[in-house]
């Protein structure tokens, strides 16, 4: 059935040239379109036409979007939206100047909600999580990655990344699961690494990827969890499986994790708060995704992410919430968006792209979403705005009315 999406008032079709990203400069070009519909096929985009054009038109369905704008459905590329438990006893503790750091030298912050989600029934955590997801989709997004990494022992990886796969069964948006066993180490192995690494190389990666049970192996790469050297072993091994490269790197210290990920092609680094201006270099020409996470910064009262000189430097770069317990309890996802243009001085053109196609990109699935071009899926965020800068504008108010999905329309206010 063919469907039409008529008259919207934008169009703000991220039109990347059939690039499937947009690099440095590129980010400023969302490719707005006046006066025109979109013919939609089998959850595909089939045309996008001139209003002239409409009544030549051969469709069997209608959507009117008068006055309203169109976007590509937004693509959440980072959170850890699969946890129980809460860290707020922590959040006092940081408003008393406790660092995240030391929090978690304490047995706090990764290891307090890893006690809790091994305590939680795996029918718990999907009557927990889904409430989170469909939040996300009254919000636009389309596309939602979601990692491990609060299990910590084979069982409790396994039953959360089993999780995700039963939520993406139920959920009417794809999400993407990523294996981070590599968090931090457990209170278990506290004295004995090796082991766990051993662990993650020898039994959850072959387990994950033969039980098709996540896209990507992430790991938290700093001085209170894994070295350098640690993530290069546990990357090789991910690889030989058949698994992508993600890498949490730069946050608090650089530690040689951001050349581990770049040289290892990385489909993402993500964090970059310390970010060394030589290493922006490495950016120039690699296919890797600079994934920055402004909620983390604003939750934890710290330094952004250089975002001006990565984009200036001519990198692919993508926004998202890092949606977690612990250092960015946000799950506003136009709260991420504001705060990228007020604090890292984001346009916001380009903060558009890098929900869009780069946050696709930076999931490696931008050939079939994240802009409004001919044959990719029918994935769309449509707001109630008088321009599309509103959206924006408006600092943590949702203005999304509908999000589709292949098609369908998912959500409506």
């Amino acid at each position: 059935m063919i469907t039409l999406l008529r008259n919207p008032k934008q169009i703000i079709s991220i039109d990347s040239n059939g690039k499937n990203c947009k690099r440095g400069k590129e980010m400023h070009d969302i490719g707005l379109l006046l006066e025109h519909s979109i013919l939609l096929e089998n959850g595909k985009i089939k045309s996008i036409i001139h209003n002239s054009e409409i009544e030549n038109s051969q469709f069997q369905s209608e959507i009117n979007l008068t006055n309203k704008i169109v976007l590509p459905g937004f693509v959440e590329c980072h959170t850890h939206t699969a946890f129980s438990g809460s860290r707020a006893e922590e959040f006092k503790f940081k408003l008393n100047g406790v660092s995240y750091e030391d929090i978690s030298k304490r047995g706090g912050g990764i290891t307090n909600t890893m006690n809790a989600v091994r305590n939680s029934s795996f029918d718990e955590l999907i009557k927990l999580i889904k409430p989170r997801i469909d939040y996300f989709i009254s919000q636009g997004i389309t596309t939602l990655e979601i990692k491990s990494g609060y299990g910590l022992s084979f069982y409790d990886e396994i039953k959360l990344l089993q999780v995700i796969k039963e939520l993406n069964k139920i959920c009417k948006i794809d999400i993407i699961p990523t294996f981070l066993g590599a968090h931090t180490f457990p209170p278990e192995y506290k004295n004995d690494n090796d082991k766990y690494i051993d662990l993650i190389i020898n039994e959850l990666i072959p387990y994950v990827a033969n039980h098709n049970l996540a896209k990507f192996c992430d790991v938290f790469c700093e001085s209170t969890a894994f070295s350098a050297k640690q993530t290069e072993i546990i990357f090789k091994e991910a690889v030989k499986n058949g698994l992508k490269l993600k890498l949490h790197t730069e946050q608090f210290n650089s530690i040689g994790g951001l050349e581990v990920g770049i040289k290892m092609s990385a489909t993402s680094v993500d964090h970059l708060e310390v970010l060394q201006d030589h290493q922006i270099e490495l950016f120039k020409t690699s296919d890797t995704t600079a994934v920055l996470l402004p909620g983390v910064s604003f939750f934890l009262d710290y330094e952004y992410a250089p975002a001006r000189k990565l984009i200036e430097a001519n990198a692919i770069v993508a926004l998202a919430t890092d949606f977690n317990p612990g250092s960015s309890h946000i799950s506003n996802f136009q709260l991420i968006m504001s705060l990228a243009a007020i604090k890292m001085k984001m346009t916001i053109e380009e903060i558009l792209s890098a929900v869009t196609i780069n946050a696709a990109k930076a999931l490696d699935i931008s050939e079939s979403v994240g802009s409004i071009e001919i044959g990719k899926n029918a994935d769309f965020s449509v707001f109630d705005a008088i321009d599309y800068s509103e959206i924006i504008y408006n600092v943590g108010k949702n203005l999304n009315v509908m999000t589709i999905k292949k098609g369908e329309v998912i959500y409506e206010a």
